[in-house]
């Protein structure tokens, strides 16, 4: 049986995800810009309005899992995708789809007066702002596809609960790249959203009530509803954020075989019990995670929940190193994080160097908790009014068409 943490590790570790909190403005930031992205896609003249774009936010920033850069010198990374609603496979090729957001997104770029020039990668348009701003939109290309992949998984057994949102792809090293065909890369971000809140919707609704009733014994009405989804921090979300920042400290010098985040996340949410507290969530995630990791054929696996098809760790056949890399962080935090609880005095948790956590990281953690006397209950989100006019959610409710104006 597991040893129960100290209530000190507990507040330290509470302090260390405040510590990696992004901040409110970043939040505010990420929103007004998919938005405005959205609002130009359905302007008069943009030469996709008739295909019913629809642009929304995805990742870590969709997910409330992104930590802040390690430096300051590191952008944050906002991803977005536009979806013609109107369109389907057989109308058009992935390149001739990427070709037609590449216009809209140049004569955004133009309109913005962004100097730095639009970059492609594999799936996305890049969109780099000023230096000032620290953050780049990557905009991925994208038209439905929840009847083929639905059939797909039907006809394999597998669970459809997730299919409805299911989107295709582009991507330049596909093989059918630059033909009209069905054989499209698959997306379903949405859905991963989904079944990742549905992983921790007890501790979500909770956290929201206690966020509520915070604001409410400082004298500021606020119901639950008044609380916007992207303050609420779940001892999961705390967990994966933690996890991802150890992650990066730990192949800060190696960073091409660290593990991907989508595989910490998945295997963390299928991990967490419902665990109240940050540090026995943490615990119990790292003792639990291995069991989620399956093999087949002599191959290991991290099943997609919304889509079973696809193994999230199949680059690690071809680069073996990247799946030692994975056991031996996943060995490393167990055996950091158990010592860790085990603790009592918060100096001696940020001098330890038994922890792969930057210095630099431990002493503002530390001068948090001292000056605080402990990190606080609900994390970084108790430090604003809940009642705000902007509700960043990220919710899943289309851009309608408006007159673009205010562009961020």
């Amino acid at each position: 049986m597991m040893q129960k943490p100290t209530d000190q590790s507990n507040k330290f570790l509470r302090a260390i995800a405040d510590e990696l909190e992004v901040p409110e403005e970043r939040y505010e930031q990420a929103e007004k810009s998919y938005k405005s992205f959205g609002e130009w896609t359905h302007r008069a003249e943009s030469p996709v309005a008739n295909f019913d774009p629809e642009v929304y936010i995805q990742g870590s920033f969709r997910l409330g899992t992104a930590i802040r850069p390690t430096n300051a010198a590191d952008e944050y990374d906002i991803d977005l995708v536009c979806v013609l609603t109107d369109l389907a496979k057989h109308d058009l090729s992935q390149k001739r789809l990427k070709t037609m957001l590449q216009s809209e997104v140049q004569s955004y770029k133009v309109a913005k007066g962004i100097k730095k020039p639009v970059k492609e990668s594999r799936r996305c348009w890049t969109l780099e702002y000023a230096d000032g701003a620290q953050f780049h939109m990557d905009i991925l290309p994208a038209i439905p596809d929840a009847e083929s992949q639905r059939l797909i998984l039907e006809k394999r057994g597998f669970d459809t609960s997730f299919a409805g949102t299911a989107i295709a792809i582009t991507d330049i090293d596909h093989p059918s790249y630059q033909e009209i065909t069905d054989n499209w890369p698959r997306s379903n971000p949405k859905g991963y959203y989904e079944w990742f809140k549905s992983r921790m919707a007890e501790s979500f609704r909770n956290t929201r009530i206690k966020l509520a009733e915070a604001q409410s014994k400082r004298g500021i009405s606020a119901s639950v509803e008044d609380i916007p989804e992207y303050r609420v921090r779940t001892p999961l979300q705390q967990a994966v954020m933690i996890l991802k920042r150890h992650r990066d400290d730990m192949f800060e010098h190696n960073p091409d075989i660290k593990p991907i985040s989508i595989i910490i996340t998945t295997l963390a949410a299928h991990a967490y019990a419902g665990e109240s507290e940050l540090s026995e969530a943490l615990l119990g995630i790292l003792s639990r995670m291995g069991d989620y990791i399956s093999q087949v054929n002599g191959r290991f696996v991290v099943a997609n929940p919304t889509d079973t098809t696809e193994n999230f760790a199949d680059r690690w056949e071809e680069y073996p190193e990247r799946q030692v890399a994975f056991f031996k962080w996943l060995e490393q935090a167990r055996s950091e994080f158990t010592n860790l609880a085990e603790m009592t005095k918060f100096r001696t948790m940020a001098e330890s160097q038994t922890t792969h956590f930057t210095s630099d990281l431990r002493q503002r953690t530390l001068n948090r908790v001292e000056q605080l006397g402990v990190a606080s209950l609900l994390g970084a989100a108790t430090k604003a009014p809940a009642a705000t006019d902007n509700n960043y959610s990220f919710g899943n409710a289309p851009r309608e068409p408006k007159t673009p104006k205010d562009f961020a």
